[in-house]
Parts: C-alpha cells; sequence; structure tokens
C-alpha cells in the first residue's frame, strides 16, 4: 500500500513538472511580442519562478524514484517476489516507466532551452532592423547576446531619431538578455537531472531486458519439456500399442500349436486303431480262407 501511495504521489510531481513547462512554452511565445521593458521584466520573473520550481521538484522526483528502484531490489528478497516473477516484473515496468515520462520532460526542457537561444537571436535581429533600418550582420547580433548593450550599436538612431525614442528598445533588448541568460543558466542545471535520470533509465532497461530474456528462455525450457513429455507420451502410447500386438500374436500362435498338438495326438488315436483293424481284419480273412480250402480238399476223408 505504502509502494503504491509512494508511486501516485511521484506521478503528481511528474505532472506538476510537466504542467510548468507548459507555463515556460507559454511565457516564451508570449515574450516574442514583448516589445517593453517592463512587460519583458514581468515575464522575466514568472519564468524565472517556473523555473526554480521546476528544478526543486526534479531534484525530488530523482530522489524518490532512486530510492524506489533501491525498494524493489530489495524486495526480491520476499518470498514469491524473486526476480523475474510476476510480481516483481510490475514493480520494475511501473517504476521504469515512470522514470522514463521523467526523463522525457527534462529533454523537453532542454529543447526548450535552445528554442529560447534561436528564437532569441531572431528578436534581436528584428528589433536593430525596427531600430536602424537595416540588417545586422551575424558579429553584430552575437556582440548583442553576449554583452545585451546596444548603445553603440544604435548610436546613429539615437542621433537621428533622439535617445528618448530609442530608449525603450535599448531597456527591452537588455531586460530580454538578462532574461535569456538567466533562464538558460537554470535550464541548464536541470541538465544534469536529465543524465541521472537517462543513467537510471537504461539501468532500469538492462534489467527488464534481462528479466524478459529469463523469462522466455523458462517458456522455452517449459515449451521443450512439454514436447518432450508428450513424445515419450506418445512413445509409450506406441509402445503398448506394439505389446498388445506381440503378445496377441504370441496367443493366437500357442492357440495354433496347442490345436495342432490335439489333431497331431487324434490322428496318431486314429492310425494306431485302424492297424488294429486291418490286423483283425487280415486274420479273419485268414481264416476263412483256411476254412474254405478245408472244406474243398477234406484231407480227413483219406
Amino acid at each position: 500500500m505504502n509502494d503504491l501511495l509512494t508511486i501516485q504521489d511521484v506521478e503528481k510531481q511528474v505532472d506538476k513538472v510537466s504542467e510548468l513547462l507548459k507555463n515556460l512554452k507559454e511565457a516564451n511565445e508570449e515574450s516574442k511580442s514583448v516589445t517593453k521593458a517592463s512587460a519583458m521584466k514581468a515575464i522575466k520573473k514568472r519564468m524565472e519562478k517556473d523555473v526554480d520550481e521546476v528544478g526543486k521538484v526534479a531534484r525530488n522526483v530523482k530522489a524518490r524514484l532512486e530510492v524506489i528502484n533501491r525498494d524493489n531490489l530489495a524486495n526480491r528478497q520476499k518470498p514469491g517476489c524473486e526476480k523475474g516473477t510476476g510480481v516483481d516484473r510490475a514493480r520494475m515496468n511501473v517504476t521504469n516507466s515512470l522514470a522514463k515520462r521523467f526523463k522525457d520532460l527534462m529533454i523537453e526542457f532542454q529543447t526548450l532551452r535552445q528554442k529560447i537561444q534561436d528564437e532569441y537571436r531572431e528578436v534581436v535581429e528584428r528589433r536593430v532592423i525596427t531600430v536602424t533600418g537595416t540588417r545586422p550582420d551575424e558579429e553584430m547580433i552575437d556582440h548583442l547576446i553576449e554583452t545585451g548593450s546596444s548603445e553603440q550599436i544604435f548610436q546613429k538612431a539615437i542621433q537621428e531619431q533622439g535617445r528618448g525614442q530609442v530608449l525603450n528598445t535599448l531597456e527591452e533588448i537588455q531586460e530580454r538578455h538578462d532574461a535569456v541568460k538567466e533562464i538558460e543558466k537554470r535550464l541548464l542545471e536541470l541538465h544534469q537531472v536529465y543524465l541521472d535520470m537517462a543513467v537510471l533509465v537504461e539501468a532500469q532497461g538492462e534489467i527488464l531486458d534481462n528479466i524478459e530474456s529469463q523469462v522466455a528462455n523458462a517458456g522455452n525450457h517449459v515449451q521443450s519439456g512439454t514436447s518432450s513429455l508428450q513424445t515419450a507420451k506418445n512413445s509409450q502410447k506406441s509402445y503398448r500399442k506394439w505389446m498388445c500386438i506381440v503378445l496377441f500374436m504370441v496367443t493366437n500362435a500357442v492357440d495354433h500349436v496347442q490345436s495342432g498338438t490335439e489333431a497331431l495326438k487324434v490322428a496318431k488315436s486314429l492310425q494306431r486303431k485302424s492297424r488294429k483293424c486291418m490286423m483283425i481284419a487280415i486274420i479273419l480273412l485268414l481264416i476263412i480262407a483256411i476254412v474254405i480250402v478245408l472244406s474243398v480238399v477234406k484231407p480227413w476223408k483219406k
């Protein structure tokens, strides 16, 4: 429960950073059309406040994500929460998703910083053209961006138009220079937070990749084991089938042998009886023949 509340709290802070980023983008767009130093000063004040708040919240989010990451690793010591388990993967996925979202926000701040620099250059060029009527070269623009001092560049315009008419532009350029430099400095401080988050996200990604790989390998082993078990079952079924066939054939062969033996015994018995009958018949025939011969010859009458 505490872990869930911690994640939800960090998500709220990340949402706050996202909202501050939106405010800074809107303020930057507003600053491009400002021509008075006082208006530029007010925008600068708002942007500095928002950037300071971003820095404070971002460092807190980074610290809490690191704590959550350590808690995730410690949680693996609990039964059922070991590395690669469903609980472990769920925790790592949630943490990595949140860290990646925060890292992407830090990238957007660096993109905004570069955009402010590029647009500042364009605004300075337009101001020079408006006041002097001529397009400044790159060296002149670089000087204005670097120093914010424009009085020397506008010297001719001051002489022709009077200092009062050009003064507002000079002050606005100086105020814009100060704002851009200060905001750039504070946004640069967020760059270290981005680097730290990039390392954390990369490490989390490697851990998740390793876990997913192990889970996939385990799945392959299970699938292979299931396949082997099925093959063994099929082999066992085939073995049983062939054993039944062999037993059936042996049984039939035994039956045939037994039948043949019985038939042979009967044949032998019949043969013996037949021989006996033949002997009796022969003896009877001999007796009859003797009787006939004696009756014809009648030897007793001599």
